[in-house]
């Protein structure tokens, strides 16, 4: 067990053992971790995601299978030499080393019903987009992927573009120039048919631009979908005050202070990860009235 085996998220997880390393760029590798003897893992709906312990914390990575009767779980992992240390850990992995994780968890999946899937990425954003791109060529499923990256450094490139050429369903286009994919994008958004669904992931900013052309063309919120990585900051928003069911206690939400840290200063606990309201470890039931979110 390692450092964070015993937090409440990763209470129902497991040992594996990374089989291989795939490096795509200086700052992104791909780790394969399996069963010591490889036998079936826990399968998973598209998009779903493992929190891995990482040592100085827990990290979320997004699974990049189709899901279906896996043997081994594929996450790929961006460096960032700025954050807790994390990605350095994951960074620092080499074949045989052990690793904690969870079981997968579902965030981001497909619409079983949809008649169309639009999956949009930017960067190491095509992660979970690349799983669900797999499961709509496992299933027949029709979708057009858009995938924008900067020229040197792709992740997944030639595994996307193949899946395409395989799957005649499963319409592939990748960009390096932000005025073509732009282009591209302003045509795809106004000539899918009734009952597609739009799956975005990559930085805030780029998921904001999509997500705002797709209604100004008209598309209902209830058809888009997006994969955050976090926030960079929290918004102020106004105060408000938060009821807590069966003791009525009232605390307090000062502007600037999440509703997690309120209750947490009020000596209530709440089952927390990211605090940035993306992994959904701290969703809470709510009884009555409408949440002030101050974060995803």
């Amino acid at each position: 067990m390692t450092g964070n085996a015993h937090h409440p998220a990763l209470a129902d997880g497991f040992d594996l053992v990374v089989d291989r390393i795939e490096r795509h760029s200086p700052s992104a590798v791909t780790v394969a971790l399996v069963r010591r003897d490889r036998s079936e893992l826990p399968g998973y709906v598209p998009g779903s995601h493992l929190l891995v312990d990482c040592l100085t914390k827990i990290n979320s990575y997004s699974l990049t299978g189709d899901g279906q009767f896996p043997r081994e779980y594929t996450i790929t992992v961006q460096r960032d030499d700025a954050g807790a240390g994390g990605s350095l850990h994951m960074h620092r992995l080499a074949p045989g080393d052990t690793v904690h994780v969870s079981r997968p968890r579902s965030a981001f999946a497909p619409v079983s019903n949809a008649s169309h899937h639009v999956l949009i990425a930017a960067g190491i954003g095509l992660t979970p987009i690349l799983s669900h791109a797999r499961s709509a060529a496992a299933w027949g499923r029709s979708a057009t992927v858009l995938y924008i990256h900067r020229e040197e450094s792709p992740v997944h490139l030639e595994t996307l573009e193949a899946l395409g050429e395989l799957h005649p369903q499963v319409s592939v286009q990748t960009f390096t120039s932000r005025d073509a994919f732009a282009h591209t994008l302003q045509s795809v958004l106004a000539s899918q048919p009734l009952g597609s669904h739009l799956y975005v992931c990559g930085p805030g900013g780029f998921m904001d631009a999509v997500l705002d052309s797709a209604r100004q063309h008209g598309w209902p919120g209830g058809r888009l979908h997006s994969e955050s990585f976090g926030l960079s900051s929290l918004e102020a928003g106004e105060p408000f005050t938060a009821r807590i069911a069966g003791t009525d206690e009232v605390v307090e939400v000062p502007s600037g202070v999440s509703l997690l840290e309120a209750l947490e200063n009020a000596g209530i606990g709440v089952p927390n990860l990211c605090r940035q309201g993306v992994c959904g470890e701290c969703r809470l039931t709510v009884t009555s009235g409408t949440p002030l979110h101050r974060d995803l």
